[in-house]
């Protein structure tokens, strides 16, 4: 057997503890892997390398993806898919794990139902949003990356009596920001899921302040909205999925706060740092049993299914039930980060 990997959206820690783990599991039962390059795109110029699990032993501890990716979109031009999987069979591939948030895993499904090529998906996102899976890769170390920062961050807020805007990365969901404020003890966290109380916010940074404390944190996420302005934008371009370019409500916010509360305010946007560096230890462990699964869903000849993590274990789904229902934060962990926002 003649298995492809590819990465595709954007990058994620423990990206290569999944490949590692793809190309060893394969490799103990004697089958051969290639790594399209930069996502879909290297499906459907044919551009690919070996991978070899004495060479891929090692990058475990590595961040972002040794294959590249990209948010190449198959079906943007109706010539790419025809090539795409000209390239499938003329590289004598039996199998292809795609390893992806839900635009990568969403071309994975309807290429296994339209062309039916045998495809195993595994899910990847920072963000945590995908569906059917309790936790995503990548997302430990994001929250980690983050609570870092806004440690940082309060000692110089502190220092200038100021209050910190600090926004985080998640679209549509606010698992990444909801988290991060329980782990830092923020004095407000927005998130997408409910829309910014500006005046609740204003009032709790004001009681604090008028009952000693020096200065104020704020976590944001990039997809929380404003009741007059909804969705804050850095441009109108849009990529090849159709999703736009957030960025920017961190300023917003930090302009009502020392508009509304006289308060001297900065913003810290933390953007592709969240991305970076290497997984943690959770992350790369997680990663590597993801890849072990879907390595055995390609042995066992079971494709058109998506690995995920269920408590413990590690399950598949039909990819039909896995995408396109984006999995927003539980507003539980929510309620229980409110308990501190309530009094001084």
């Amino acid at each position: 057997m003649k298995a492809a990997i590819l990465t595709g959206g954007g990058d994620c820690p423990g990206l290569n503890a999944v490949i590692r783990a793809v190309v060893r599991t394969l490799h103990n039962s004697g089958h051969e892997c290639i790594g399209f390059l930069e996502g879909w795109r290297g499906a459907i110029q044919g551009n690919s390398i070996p991978l070899k699990a004495q060479e891929t032993d090692e990058i475990i501890a590595r961040g972002g993806t040794i294959l590249g990716s990209s948010r190449t979109n198959p079906y943007k031009k109706e010539e790419y898919v025809g090539q795409l999987v000209e390239n499938f069979h003329k590289l004598g591939l039996n199998a292809l794990v795609a390893i992806g948030g839900d635009d990568t895993l969403g071309v994975a499904k309807r290429l296994y139902e339209e062309q039916n090529l045998p495809v195993v998906g595994v899910p990847k996102t920072i963000d945590n949003d995908l569906s059917c899976t309790d936790f995503t890769f990548g997302f430990d170390t994001s929250i980690n990356i983050v609570m870092e920062a806004v440690d940082r961050l309060r000692t110089t807020a502190e220092s200038h009596r100021r209050v910190m805007v600090i926004e985080t990365m998640g679209r549509h969901a606010g698992w990444i920001a909801c988290f991060a404020g329980i782990a830092t003890a923020s004095d407000f966290t927005l998130i997408p899921e409910i829309e910014v109380d500006v005046d609740k916010m204003c009032e709790v940074l004001k009681q604090r302040r008028a009952a000693g404390k020096t200065y104020g944190m704020i976590i944001v996420s990039e997809g929380a909205k404003l009741p007059a302005e909804g969705l804050v934008t850095k441009d109108a371009e849009i990529d090849e999925f159709g999703h736009v370019k957030l960025g920017g409500i961190g300023d917003t916010i930090a302009d009502l706060i020392e508009t509304r509360t006289g308060i001297e305010t900065r913003v810290v946007t933390l953007g592709h740092l969240q991305r970076g560096g290497p997984p943690s230890a959770y992350d790369r462990v997680l990663g590597t049993r993801l890849g072990i699964h879907a390595a055995r869903l390609v042995l066992a000849r079971q494709f058109g299914q998506m690995v995920a993590l269920r408590g413990l274990k590690i399950v598949s789904f039909p990819l039909s039930e896995a995408v396109g229902t984006l999995r927003t934060l539980d507003l539980d962990f929510m309620h229980e980060a409110e308990e501190f926002y309530k009094n001084v």
